[in-house]
């Protein structure tokens, strides 16, 4: 019996590390394609990609197409699941919210918005205080301080002019201020998604992904192809074009099913508090493969604001931590 619980401990952390080598692979991989595809001249006649919002349709296709390939394979939707109607107002915001985020590289650099959307508590304790009377901790304002303060500092610290360069449109104002709005959409986007799950406790994540993503390509189709001066045409002439950029966007959007595949894999066995760790350490990674592999040197005052804003992340996975603990004691 001994052996067999050995080896049952060692699958599961073997388990671990390829959910965490997996979700690491996947979105540092995509993090640099999508600074090259932001900030790349390409050959033959050194023009940028300038439509970024055709990343967010070419996503949703992939990943829609994933899903309903995984949902036939391995979880086919039952009559108790919710229904394809119910994903429609968390994709607006899903759809939207990206978009500025990706659109917001055009203005800052990568690590800047990695950093601006790592801040994602800010917003939640916000909208928490003054519109419901939450009232946090100590220890939960000290990690928000953290965080909103190295973002502050980032985004006022001086940006390196070869960082700069790289930048279509330099306007650090203008850019934290999309990766903010970005962040509130999300909260909606979240908030609506664990609503739908609890309602139709028997939705599948392969199902929640499907929904998300058929109304996700249905908005950014009408974006892109249907609205007034939609330039989803001039983005498919571009990728014809440029082939290295359209190969770039289906690395892209392959990186991101892959890796939503290893998150669910990693909150369906280890739970969401360790997918938060994960991805928690992902970005900071994602920093440092940016600053010394994709030309975005960091100050040293930079450098402080990246600790400053991990150390709050970090201090806040360990609260998150501690009360799981307390709750599975007292069961």
């Amino acid at each position: 019996m001994e052996g067999h619980s050995g080896d049952g401990g060692v699958s599961r952390v073997l388990l671990l590390g390829f959910c965490i080598a997996g979700i690491w692979a996947s979105y540092i991989y995509q993090g640099v394609l999508q600074e090259t595809v932001s900030t790349k001249r390409f050959w033959p006649d050194g023009k940028r990609f300038e439509h970024l919002a055709f990343l967010n349709l070419a996503q949703n296709v992939v990943c829609f197409i994933w899903s309903l390939m995984m949902t036939r394979v391995f979880s086919r939707r039952s009559n108790d699941g919710a229904p394809l109607l119910s994903y429609w107002s968390a994709s607006i915001t899903n759809t939207v919210g990206p978009a500025m985020g990706i659109e917001a590289l055009k203005y800052i650099s990568y690590p800047g918005q990695v950093l601006a959307k790592s801040s994602k508590m800010i917003p939640v304790m916000l909208m928490g205080t003054v519109v419901y009377g939450i009232k946090y901790t100590l220890p939960e304002y000290v990690c928000t301080f953290l965080v909103a303060g190295g973002v502050s500092a980032f985004a006022l610290s001086k940006t390196s002019s070869k960082t700069i360069l790289k930048l279509a449109h330099p306007n650090a104002p203008y850019g934290y201020g999309l990766c903010f709005v970005n962040l509130l959409f999300d909260g909606f986007t979240n908030a609506t998604q664990d609503s739908i799950k609890a309602r139709y406790p028997k939705t599948s994540a392969w199902e929640i992904m499907l929904g998300m993503n058929l109304w996700g390509t249905i908005y950014n189709l009408i974006y892109m192809f249907g609205w007034p001066h939609g330039t989803g045409y001039q983005a498919l002439s571009f990728c014809r074009e440029h082939p290295e950029v359209a190969w770039d966007i289906l690395m892209y959007c392959l990186c991101g099913a892959v890796g939503q595949n290893f998150i669910f894999l990693t909150i369906s066995r280890f739970g969401s508090l360790a997918n938060t760790t994960i991805t928690t350490t992902r970005k900071f990674v994602s920093i440092v493969v940016s600053s010394l592999l994709a030309g975005n040197p960091l100050t040293r005052k930079q450098w402080g604001s990246v600790a400053m804003v991990f150390s709050g992340l970090s201090y806040s996975i360990f609260l998150k931590w501690r009360k799981l603990q307390k709750k599975k004691r007292t069961e």
